[in-house]
């Protein structure tokens, strides 16, 4: 994306979000994605703008949650047709236990969708027998587990999960994962690579 188009749509959702205007948000990175699609919409707008809203003060917690909500609900309905379901494609996205953030789910079912696929994504805080539970029922070839902090990140839980799941990939992805990961998982650094690991074909049983 041209470093002028970036700054402008930086200026404009923040200016939206100040004004606590979510629906502005939300059209803003709409119309932003369409022309640039959500890959770069995301890397280069949306995380540095969230990444600069510290939260130190109320004024500053309102706008961080009217920008949040804004660019949720933007990307909940970037290629988004109620009356066309598109196959999960075997891909499965949730929030890590206890883990109440998961915005860059949301960019990354985006991002599938506007490849022509879709994904069960069930948002935040999923309990591990929740998933476990889903992964039985859904029958997923690639799980893709969002953690924000340290706190809800913990490898050996992934680890665990993925030992009781076999033939299913199980990513981590977000900031919370510091600690290393065995093989056959990864840590999914950027909704890049996030979207190509999802495109993946089927894992071998």
């Amino acid at each position: 994306m041209p470093a002028e188009a970036v700054e402008t749509a930086r200026k404009r959702l923040s200016a939206a979000a100040e004004d606590l205007d979510a629906n502005e948000v939300a059209a803003l990175l709409l119309a932003l994605a369409a022309d640039h699609g959500v890959l770069a919409s995301w890397q280069q707008v949306c995380v540095p703008l969230l990444a600069a809203l510290r939260g130190h003060t109320a004024a500053e917690v309102a706008t961080e949650h009217a920008l949040t909500e804004g660019v949720r609900i933007g990307l909940d309905v970037f290629h988004r047709e109620p009356a066309r379901q598109l196959p999960t494609g075997g891909v499965l996205l949730a929030g890590a236990e206890h883990e109440t953030h998961c915005l860059g789910l949301h960019a990354l079912a985006a991002a599938l969708r506007e490849r022509g696929r879709g994904a069960l994504l069930l948002g935040p805080a999923l309990p591990w027998t929740a998933l476990a539970s889903a992964v039985r029922r859904a029958r997923p070839h690639t799980v893709v587990v969002w953690s924000q902090t340290p706190v809800t990140g913990r490898a050996y839980r992934l680890v665990r999960f993925g030992r009781d799941t076999p033939g299913v990939r199980v990513h981590a992805a977000g900031p919370g994962w510091i600690e290393p990961l065995p093989p056959p998982s990864i840590r999914l650094t950027t909704l890049a690579a996030a979207t190509a690991a999802c495109l993946q074909g089927r894992a071998p049983c």
